[in-house]
């Protein structure tokens, strides 16, 4: 397939071209910049200079493909809600440009506050609540409903790798900056994680399976301990780990609170894929993560 790519070049975006073009398909990255495009014309893969803004260029980039993934995402915490915002008109442009054919679109979500007491499920749909204003999941159910083939890979809160500049690097930073590698309360509530080359297999495999349910986990790890992720991160920089307030996290203290196990196993079953990298606290265990 020729496979239109948005956020081409970032942690997980990259690492989906890599897989695409291993596993012989044609790929075009949307990259903001000259030098995203030439990061991608050096492993073989096409792009588009743009942003998530430019919807008339993600329609016209979309309609010359035979299927698109959707893995970008501003990370801007500080402007979260406009970035949602974003999200949305962007996964409704690639859509419209699909309408009326048989190609698939997979976008990209998360896991938060999908179940209560329990692990939650690919059969779980994600609240529609003003305290969490990414709708990426519900705007693939919207073009789900007008007949588009559009399905959502819910990513584990640790999408983690060699490399990684995602939440553990935020703890990592965090806990260089304070002296402390912290958790809140009796740090049992657990976070589920997947190393991003098998999330990147997930996407290629859901794609050439026909996009086949509304939502695909990339769980690895169904739930791990945040005081156990605390501790690797205190012994590979060798700092104390503690339990601290929500002011210790600022504005992450949220994401640092959640508890939210999560099951793969549907996932895996429809489309028998398996972990085949390191945990996450395997990850943690190597210097090299730790590098600046």
């Amino acid at each position: 397939m020729q496979v239109l790519v948005t956020g081409a070049t970032g942690w997980v975006g990259s690492a989906v071209v890599r897989e695409l073009l291993h596993g012989g398909h044609q790929v075009t990255g949307l990259v903001r910049s000259s030098s995203g495009a030439a990061a991608l014309a050096a492993i073989g893969a096409g792009s588009v200079i743009g942003t998530l803004d430019d919807l008339a260029l993600l329609q016209h980039s979309a309609a010359q493909a035979d299927a698109v993934i959707h893995t970008a995402f501003n990370h801007d915490f500080s402007r979260f809600a406009e970035n949602c915002a974003q999200d949305q008109r962007a996964i409704a442009a690639l859509g419209a440009a699909l309408a009326g054919s048989d190609k698939a679109l997979l976008v990209t979500s998360g896991v938060a506050m999908l179940a209560q007491g329990r692990p939650a499920t690919e059969a779980d749909i994600p609240a529609d609540t003003p305290s969490y204003p990414r709708r990426s999941e519900s705007a693939a159910r919207t073009l789900a409903q007008q007949g588009i083939r559009a399905a959502t890979v819910r990513l584990a809160p640790s999408v983690h790798g060699i490399g990684d500049q995602g939440f553990m690097r935020i703890l990592i930073n965090l806990a260089r900056q304070t002296g402390v590698s912290a958790y809140l309360g009796d740090g049992q509530n657990c976070w589920p994680a997947v190393h991003r080359e098998d999330a990147a297999l997930l996407y290629r495999l859901a794609l050439e399976s026909g996009v086949q349910q509304p939502a695909y986990h990339a769980i690895d790890e169904a739930g791990i301990p945040f005081r156990q992720i605390a501790t690797a991160i205190g012994q590979g920089l060798g700092l104390p780990v503690a339990e601290r307030g929500p002011e210790h996290f600022g504005w992450f203290a949220g994401f640092a609170g959640m508890h939210m196990p999560t099951s793969s196993a549907r996932t895996s079953a429809l489309l028998g894929w398996t972990r085949a990298a390191p945990g996450l606290l395997a990850d943690l265990a190597n210097p090299a993560y730790f590098l600046p």
